[in-house]
């Protein structure tokens, strides 16, 4: 009778019911007499009631939240407060906020006894084994799938607050980047001649400029171009997926190298690969949103004064860009796109996780706990996600000049035509040198840095609302 009922309960814990039967079992004979189980329940009961004795500090009978947290800390384990919430809640089957002895005993019951440590260490290695198996025996899969879902889901809510909120910045970098004229020269001169005051003036003459020349283009409302007439609309249509995708791809990228490694632990992979799995992501979703991309910026470099405006200029820069080439020319540039994405986007979450681990490795240092308990507050994370963003939009920022001339050539902004990349490269750096690879950083380094702040900012907080680790 025992038999069948430990394999109905647990017939997806195979490894786990014949440790039981060998216990239990001690003749050998491949059955449990009533002896056999009388013994084993009786040394397993003494067993768990000393354990219980020493958890139970205040000897009142019964167990609370706090009494095991102290518990694990006595043992020297640093255990997750999520983990031991599930592992209180799974033995509380009354649900009253205690542990009672009766419960205790009846959750830990076929604990091996064999174990490797401490006792307490066993329990929750035992609790880890069963909570996969419900009441009928079928192993819990689904929440593999949800969780999944809701990486991009909080991917998506990350990517639309953080745009919405940088978007005249992202306006005024395209402005820039796309304008061939060279403006260095002047800046040079002052600085040569030994007046550094006015070559500051005159650098920042150019992004002055811009915003004079978008604000009278077409007023603040020119400053969110790239949007439908109703606001924040084709930015939010392009990032909300982008960013759902790159996140979702990243997480489903870091379980395959998981697995990969031989470990099948998306949280123990090694830093090489966190950047691939970062720089997968990216490109992922630079290959889905490209043609609204491409669309974005042709109408960015459209919006001139006396011009069309809204719908109406964007329905009109659609139809001119499907009649330039097609789709070919909505994934104009494409290449460069996919090769600046990857160690852009590598760079940036490969980092920010780097950087985040260190921190919650010292936090959990000093203050003994566990790291999922030490994660970066928002104003820490925000600094993470400013550093990592800006590195990785300054390493590649020249292949995103080049890729966006590409996808704006023939525009009212940006007139010239190019044959390909080649060609963008070497015209760029003869009309303006060098320097004309990195026209737009200084903006672009403004709105990543605090765009990436709100993204992961955003980012880790809805994970933790949707119960995503």
């Amino acid at each position: 009778m025992l038999a069948l009922v430990l394999v109905t309960a647990m017939k997806n814990a195979d490894n786990m019911l014949k440790q039981i039967i060998r216990a239990v079992d001690t003749s050998g004979d491949g059955k449990i007499q009533y002896e056999e189980f009388r013994v084993f329940v009786e040394t397993a009961e003494r067993q768990l009631l000393a354990l219980f004795r020493s958890i139970d500090r205040d000897q009142d009978g019964r167990l609370n939240k706090e009494e095991l947290h102290a518990a694990f800390q006595r043992a020297g384990l640093a255990v997750p407060k999520r983990r031991l919430a599930g592992f209180f809640d799974e033995i509380d089957m009354n649900r009253d906020g205690y542990i009672s002895f009766d419960e205790w005993r009846d959750f830990l019951l076929f604990m091996p006894a064999d174990h490797n440590g401490s006792a307490l260490e066993a329990a929750l290695s035992y609790y880890s084994s069963i909570v996969t198996v419900n009441a009928e025996g079928d192993s819990l899969v689904s929440e593999d799938t949800l969780e999944g879902l809701g990486y991009f889901v909080a991917g998506a809510v990350s990517g639309g607050v953080s745009r919405t909120a940088t978007a005249p910045l992202d306006r005024l970098k395209v402005y820039l980047l796309v304008n061939t004229k060279a403006s260095a020269p002047v800046a040079l001169a002052a600085a040569k001649h030994g007046h550094p005051i006015v070559a500051i003036r005159d650098a920042s003459k150019p992004i002055a400029d811009a915003v004079a020349s978008l604000w009278k283009a077409g007023g603040l409302r020119n400053f969110f171009a790239g949007e439908t007439h109703s606001g924040n609309g084709l930015n939010v249509v392009k990032i909300m997926p982008e960013s759902a995708i790159r996140f979702g791809s990243y997480e489903a990228s870091k379980r395959f190298l998981a697995v990969y490694e031989g470990h099948g632990d998306p949280a123990q992979i090694s830093t090489v690969s966190k950047f691939v799995a970062g720089g997968m992501g990216g490109m992922t979703a630079q290959f889905c949103v490209y043609p609204v991309d491409t669309l974005k910026f042709r109408l960015q470099c459209e919006t001139v004064q006396g011009g069309l405006k809204g719908n109406a200029l964007l329905i009109r820069t659609a139809q001119t860009m499907w009649a330039d080439g097609g789709l070919r020319a909505a994934y104009r540039g494409l290449g460069l796109g996919l090769i600046g994405m990857f160690p852009y986007s590598a760079i940036d979450i490969g980092t920010f996780e780097f950087l985040k681990k260190s921190y919650t490795r010292s936090m959990a240092r000093y203050y003994g706990i566990h790291e999922e308990d030490a994660t970066p507050g928002n104003i820490a994370t925000a600094i993470l996600g400013a550093t990592s963003g800006a590195l990785g939009a300054t390493v590649v920022y020249p292949l995103n000049v080049l890729r966006t001339r590409l996808q704006t050539q023939g525009t009212a902004m940006h007139p010239p035509t190019y044959t390909g990349i080649a060609d963008v490269a070497r015209k760029t750096i003869q009309n303006e040198g060098v320097r004309g690879l990195y026209k737009g950083l200084t903006p672009n380094i403004l709105k990543v840095a605090p765009a990436l702040s709100i993204t992961w900012v955003c980012y880790e907080n809805m994970k933790r609302i949707l119960g995503l680790h």
